[in-house]
């Protein structure tokens, strides 16, 4: 017995060397996806880096190299990176830059918000026509936890992502599958946009959308630009890492209180994750990131906050990637077909709205990405209709990180409703 136990042991079993490897795997695919080498270029044009993210830590679990289930640096990135990245992604939402956006690009924002919320529930009733098994399931392998993870990334981003994967208990397998299924549909969606994008003169003249507000916003972002580069130093760095693990350090202090109060006085709030410390961690640096954004703290944000949080947001994504099994993948079409709907209720929303306030394009489109892939992929679209707009694309899908935490526990208490 004691043999088999040693010959079923992974090949690395501390963690600190497991961490070591992950920063490396990170580095490696930032600097290749990066290159200027034809084969390298060539190969990240068809596959996404941040799908080999996910992959190559993958493999490290895969082939027993590392062990999930014995490894603990999960634990620690879910209870301390995660928290103090959601801090900086968010400190940085300028509330008045986002109203000067004008009302449309707003509405068209949460009109995309709002699409997601509802196109999950809807997409897992359709599906679930076809296939009835996907129903009624209440384990942590239940379709519906997936979903809402996934809400989790079409609404805020990556961090969402598995900030509601942990809230909602979903594991490995239904995880692994909702991410192939956010690359493969968010991708497609990607194309469609970048040619929306290429188009949308002619697309905005024929319904009669005024642009002349894009023009302002045009000569506001280049000028806001100029004002604010700064180049970051020692001291910024340490007030930036103060700043998110102080708020993630304030939170767990507020949950250690906060969960024995809802345990002994409200038990049957359980099932809407009130006894969750991790529900109440999120939720509470991303109320602090918010708040803060109304302060001078927000300033942090010119010298690198949200490269920071965004460098602590991957390594998130490296240690979810160590609970993945490649060879257990076989069930991905009709989860593909799942994605689908859901995008197709978002995007004609979208289009429903858009031609009731005629929204110029660009509305529609970085409203939807600013949600769909949110600061990784809304400023590459708003670049496609001018490269001055990139930074608009990034304060969306910074309100999309502020709004991903509430809304996509919403969307996940509609799809709990549906599919338990």
């Amino acid at each position: 017995m004691e043999d088999q136990i040693i010959n079923n042991s992974p090949f690395i079993t501390n963690d600190a060397t497991v961490m070591g490897l992950l920063a490396i795997i990170l580095g490696f695919v930032f600097y290749t996806s990066n290159s200027e080498h034809p084969a390298f270029k060539k190969f990240y044009k068809y596959v996404p880096a941040l799908l080999m993210c996910y992959l190559l830590p993958s493999l490290l679990n895969t082939f027993g190299i590392v062990s999930a289930e014995l490894s603990q640096v999960d634990e620690v990135a879910k209870y301390y990176l995660l928290p103090a990245c959601l801090v900086l992604l968010t400190l940085s939402i300028d509330i008045k830059a986002i109203v000067g956006l004008g009302n449309k690009a707003v509405i068209m924002f949460l009109t995309g918000t709002i699409g997601v919320v509802i196109g999950g529930p809807i997409a897992l009733l359709a599906i679930s026509a076809i296939w009835p098994e996907l129903l009624g399931v209440t384990g942590p392998e239940a379709v519906w936890r997936g979903m809402a993870a996934l809400a989790g990334s079409w609404i805020g981003g990556g961090a969402n992502m598995l900030a509601m994967k942990e809230i909602y208990g979903a594991d490995g397998k239904i995880f692994t599958i909702m991410v192939t299924v956010d690359i493969v549909v968010a991708n497609l969606w990607m194309a469609v946009l970048l040619y929306l994008a290429a188009n949308h003169k002619r697309i905005d003249a024929k319904s009669g959308a005024d642009t002349s507000a894009i023009d302002r916003l045009i000569d506001r972002v280049e000028a806001s630009q100029r004002e604010n580069t700064k180049l970051p130093v020692l001291k910024d760095f340490m007030l930036i890492i103060a700043v998110g693990f102080g708020a993630a350090g304030l939170a767990h202090f507020a949950a250690d209180y906060l969960v024995p109060y809802f345990q002994m006085n409200f038990p049957d709030l359980k099932k809407f994750s009130l006894h969750s410390k991790l529900f109440w961690i999120i939720v509470l640096v991303t109320t602090i990131g918010l708040a803060l954004s109304f302060t001078k703290v927000r300033k942090l944000e010119a010298v690198g906050a949200s490269k920071v949080g965004s460098s602590l947001l991957y390594v998130l994504v490296a240690t979810i990637g160590l609970h993945m099994d490649v060879t257990q993948i076989v069930e991905s079409p009709k989860y593909i077909a799942i994605g689908v709907i859901w995008m197709l209720v978002h995007v004609i929303l979208l289009l429903i709205v858009g031609k009731i306030i005629k929204a110029p394009i660009f509305y529609l489109a970085v409203g939807s990405k600013a949600n769909i892939g949110g600061a990784a992929s809304a400023p590459v679209i708003a670049s496609a209709f001018h490269p001055s707009l990139a930074p608009v694309g990034v304060l969306l899908a910074v309100l999309g990180y502020a709004l991903g935490t509430y809304m996509a526990w919403l969307c996940g208490q509609l799809l709990r409703i549906i599919g338990s």
